[in-house]
């Protein structure tokens, strides 16, 4: 229970306070772990215990990229992903395994470490892209392009380390292992394909979500310990299990179930990332260390910068996606930990590479903000500030629409959008009702919209609005209340029973509420007054001033609440 207590403060304070100084969750994990461990104040000493614990964090990351690695998106971006992604990380890898060779290193080895420092960091790449808004930009497309295919690189090099630590060449390693690998691989993507999803249903159908988060995590674990089970990475077994779920309506939810998970656990493999870091080296041998992690910096930032170049990105945006990926990342970490784990790797370099990719990734923010503020004094020219890239994002974006229930009035929502050719996307917690809109092409997914996780995982961060259709008040309030939350600066448009329901969701935050008895009178009262010669227009105009009145006389109630 101490040690417990122990990782928990030093994440709570650490965690919060990097991502304060701009250097990320990732090395607020490691200096968590570095204050805990034996050259900080020596708190933990069960190092092993915890990192046998920690590696499952690695197992859930996996999963969760592979459930988002959807084919379709691939293909879309198929000529950065796969040309330039895959020639950063060939030329880099085998570039660097050239060097480990020259250190004299082991050729097995040397292909570890050389694709290892391959990699540069998701996690770095991703928060600094999406803060600034640059996603959109040529620049922050070509970066996400190369850190996807490095996310997918992951686990064939996992697999990869595990056949090299066999006892036989590689080539006989490969013989020996390809025929167990293809069978387990489709039986494993069979069973997804015909028996998960029914399975998943009908455990849905039970309406018990503890029982479907139990469903999730045995799926991840279950096809992990197969994949381990025939001597290849438990890493692999995850991304097929997500690769299995990645087309599947039950997604949103198991990414929402399973991402505490995946953070815990993975925090706490940074954290025992963090404890083993050998600072003993920085001092006995700072001079090698400085020189190991310079080298690192140029060479991955000069063969960005020329893959970038004969991909034909222009040299500012070339220079821009060098600088930001030259560090190596996160996955070196976890590959060079199983290495240790099977015994191809020795733990004294670890400890050294270790140490080189901690100091790489303390040193990229820097980087990339002497460079920005170089390339505006050298220019002279006003750069598009952040926020107005955020906002043509959204322009380009207008009208993605996220639906929280799927009953009768939000299929007719999703008609009248459709109608408009308006994209969207619904949510909804009654599996049988999924099923059935899904049959009849309606884009509507599994999962409980009342959980924060979910609407993270529907993309309501993107959307233009979000749109509560549900017939139970109690449980509309509540949403809204989640939504204004998490979301305070997207519509929230909802329906409502009764007028004390209306004067409710607009105090909880809500943007525009339709109230189910009044619109009823409304319609009921224009009918008969067309039935009694009432001409059609003059009977919309006095609708239209009532509705005003009465919707208007709410909100100003409930602002002057507020």
């Amino acid at each position: 229970m101490v040690e417990v207590l122990v990782l928990l403060a030093a994440a709570v304070l650490l965690v919060p306070l990097s991502k304060r100084l701009g250097l990320g969750s990732v090395l607020g994990y490691l200096m968590a772990g570095v204050l805990v461990g034996p050259w900080g104040l020596g708190l933990i000493d069960r190092l092993e215990e915890i990192r046998h614990i920690a590696e499952f964090g690695v197992v859930f990351l996996l999963f969760i990229i592979g459930i988002e690695s959807k084919p379709a998106r691939l293909w879309v971006m198929r000529r950065t992903v796969f040309g330039l992604g895959t020639a950063q990380v060939m030329v880099t890898g085998l570039l660097f395994t050239g060097l480990a060779l020259l250190f004299k290193l082991d050729a097995r080895t040397a292909v570890i470490v050389g694709f290892g420092l391959a990699l540069s960091s998701t996690a770095f790449g991703l928060q600094f892209l999406t803060e600034r808004g640059e996603l959109g930009t040529h620049s922050g497309r070509a970066a996400f392009s190369i850190l996807l295919l490095q996310d997918l690189a992951v686990v064939p090099l996992l697999t990869l380390v595990s056949l090299l630590a066999q006892p036989v060449s590689l080539v006989e390693g490969l013989e020996f292992a390809l025929l167990d690998t293809v069978l387990v691989v489709v039986a494993v993507l069979l069973f997804g394909r015909f028996l998960l999803s029914p399975l998943l249903h009908h455990v849905a159908t039970s309406r018990n979500s503890e029982v479907f988060t139990a469903a999730a995590v045995l799926v991840v674990l279950g096809t992990a310990w197969l994949m381990d089970a025939v001597g290849l990475s438990m890493a692999l077994g995850a991304f097929l299990a997500g690769m299995m779920l990645a087309d599947s309506h039950f997604r949103h939810q198991i990414i929402a179930d399973i991402q505490p998970f995946r953070g815990s656990l993975l925090g706490l493999f940074f954290m025992a990332v963090g404890m083993s870091i050998n600072f003993g080296l920085l001092t006995e041998r700072v001079l090698l260390v400085i020189v190991l992690v310079a080298g690192l910096l140029c060479l991955k930032a000069v063969v960005l910068w020329g893959l970038c170049r004969v991909a034909k990105i222009e040299r500012e945006h070339s220079l821009r996606v060098s600088l930001l990926l030259a560090q190596s990342g996160e996955f070196g970490f976890v590959i060079f930990a199983l290495a240790v784990a099977e015994g191809v790797m020795v733990m004294e370099l670890f400890q050294m590479l270790t140490l080189i990719i901690a100091l790489s990734m303390a040193l990229t923010p820097l980087l990339v903000r002497v460079h920005l503020r170089f390339e505006g004094e050298l220019s002279g020219a006003q750069h598009v500030h952040p926020n107005h890239i955020k906002h043509a994002s959204m322009v380009s974006a207008e009208h993605y629409v996220v639906l929280a229930g799927f009953g009768r009035m939000g299929r007719n929502v999703a008609k009248v959008l459709a109608a408009r050719e308006i994209p969207y996307l619904a949510v909804d917690s009654d599996p049988d009702c999924v099923a059935r809109a899904r049959a009849e092409g309606f884009e509507v997914f599994y999962g409980d919209a009342s959980q924060a996780a979910v609407l993270h995982a529907a993309g309501a961060e993107r959307a233009e609005m979000l749109v509560v259709t549900l017939d139970k008040p109690e449980v509309t309030g509540r949403l809204v209340k989640i939504m204004h939350q998490h979301y305070p600066e997207t519509p929230i448009y909802t329906r409502a029973r009764d007028q004390a329901h209306v004067e409710q969701l607009y105090g909880l935050g809500a943007h525009y509420v339709v109230s189910e008895t009044r619109e009823a009178g409304f319609q009921l009262g224009g009918a008969i007054l067309r039935a009694n010669g009432i001409a059609g227009e003059e009977v919309d105009h006095l609708l239209g001033d009532l509705r005003n009145t009465y919707y208007d006389k709410l909100r100003d109630s409930s602002d002057s609440e507020s």
